[in-house]
């Protein structure tokens, strides 16, 4: 088992070394492969500009929507004794908040992916109902 284990590290060792771009060569290895457009970028250049939205945070000016959902998230922090909350606690407080996915999402993920959509009124499904109270019983 040792032996395979040391053959399994030797072939990541060489395929790793083999995707390695050495800096003194001159080549990025950013311009090496082009990634596909998420819709997330954020890397600013010659004509990409900062939306209102983000230049408002980025310089102390959090709007209404953004000052509420960090209170919140400091609030969660405070109330469960956490420093660092996970993605679904986040995703949790979101929902709380009332955020609910009404509309097509803006970013391009891939097949790995389903979009969807739910009413307005939708429930937020984070809280504890009648039923899930009987089951832990």
């Amino acid at each position: 088992m040792a032996e395979q284990q040391d053959d399994t590290s030797q072939e990541r060792g060489e395929s790793r070394r083999n995707s390695v771009v050495d800096r003194r060569s001159g080549i990025d290895r950013r311009n090496l492969e082009e990634e596909a457009q998420t819709n997330l970028e954020r890397r600013r250049g010659p004509g990409r500009r900062r939306t209102d939205f983000l230049r408002a945070a980025e310089e102390g000016e959090m709007t209404q929507e953004q000052f509420m959902f960090v209170m919140a998230i400091d609030t969660f922090k405070r109330v469960n004794n956490k420093i660092f909350p996970t993605w679904t606690d986040v995703l949790e407080i979101i929902r709380k908040l009332g955020y609910r996915k009404t509309m097509s999402s803006d970013l391009i993920l891939g097949t790995q992916v389903e979009d969807w959509t739910e009413r307005p009124d939708a429930s937020s499904g984070v809280f504890k109902t009648e039923s899930s109270d009987s089951d832990d019983d």
